[in-house]
């Protein structure tokens, strides 16, 4: 059985996927990184043996299972590289800061065979299982809606606290890219594919970046229903995302992990259990105002999913695809804030 791990990136998400690893099941044998404090950490935390040469981590035949947790602009070589060792993949969001590049991740898994997934945690909550249930079962009618909505708050020392963060090359971009990918994940998920895009970006509230802290976008969906994106990280304090979807039969709202609304024309026998769950609220802040205040059990999720994909000879529950689907929409929205002109996406 295919389970033993290796870590590319001792940054702060590796800590999520380290804790994600063992709680999935998995055994994490080795981590990298080019900064050697940052790799012992992670292996003097977790138990693993510490890289600060990429080839002699690869060549480790003890690693199956890679995660790559570098700035979002730096997944690329490293995932290439992997594919090329024989390593299967799991890249943390986003897959790559363009469709092109991530084209090439997905491309190199292809022709190595191995299974490659892109991080979107979101979706494996029950809040948004639940969701997709109804949508599947046609409980929404005519999708007419479907927004989200990402109002949360950086300080300007957490831009400052890394060269990387606000870049282009490296973050690819800011409030949209970053920070509000995982409900632009969910959207497309539930709402189906983007025709087109028409939005705004600025930099309103930060210093010293080149990215966006605020950006709104009006979306068409190829169902012909119209949509909403905001995101950014400049609304003090900080409030819990929140994703709408409404149809001619039924809507659904939820915050963070909990399902906030849930009206439908036709009863069914589920609704009960939701309804009940509703009253008890359990979502904290998660990552509102603190980067660091997620949990990973989520992760863990789809860790396990990744590890029964490959021990199976099934696709991975969000392959490399579906990781694409985000990054080609965002940068969309760049597009057309930039250009000024309406986006249409094939």
């Amino acid at each position: 059985m295919i389970k033993k791990f290796g870590i590319i990136g001792c940054g702060m998400i590796a800590t999520f996927h380290a804790r994600a690893i063992k709680e999935a099941g998995g055994e994490l044998v080795a981590c990298f990184d080019m900064i050697p404090a940052a790799a012992d950490r992670i292996a003097g935390e977790f138990g693993c043996k510490a890289y600060y040469d990429l080839n002699e981590f690869l060549a480790n035949p003890d690693v199956e299972i890679v995660t790559i947790g570098t700035p979002s602009g730096a997944h690329k070589d490293p995932a290439i590289a992997a594919a090329k060792a024989g390593k299967h993949i799991i890249v943390e969001k986003p897959l790559e800061i363009t469709p092109e590049r991530c084209d090439e991740i997905i491309d190199a898994a292809e022709k190595a065979g191995v299974v490659l997934s892109t991080v979107f945690p979101s979706r494996f909550h029950q809040s948004s299982q639940s969701i997709r249930k109804a949508l599947d079962a046609g409980r929404f009618g005519q999708l007419t809606l479907g927004d989200a909505i990402v109002k949360w708050y950086r300080t300007q020392q957490y831009y400052d606290g890394g060269n990387w963060r606000g870049t282009w090359a490296l973050d690819g971009g800011g409030a949209l890219m970053n920070q509000a990918i995982h409900s632009v994940d969910l959207l497309l998920w539930m709402m189906g594919p983007v025709a087109e895009i028409s939005a705004m970006t600025g930099l309103i509230a930060h210093e010293r970046i080149e990215v966006e802290d605020v950006a709104i976008a009006n979306l068409r969906f190829a169902n012909g229903a119209f949509g909403k994106l905001e995101a950014t990280t400049a609304a003090y304090p900080g409030y819990l995302k929140r994703i709408e979807i409404h149809g001619s039969k039924g809507s659904a709202m939820m915050e963070e992990e909990d399902i906030v609304k849930w009206d439908f024309a036709d009863p069914a026998e589920e609704d009960k259990a939701i309804l009940e769950s509703m009253a008890q609220s359990r979502s904290t802040g998660g990552g509102a105002a603190d980067p660091a205040a997620i949990g990973h059990h989520a992760h863990a999720l789809q860790f396990k999913d990744v590890m029964d994909a490959i021990n199976t000879g099934r696709k991975p529950y969000i392959d490399g695809l579906e990781g694409r689907k985000s990054v080609e929409v965002i940068c969309g929205v760049y597009e057309s804030a930039r250009t000024g002109k309406i986006v249409r996406l094939n």
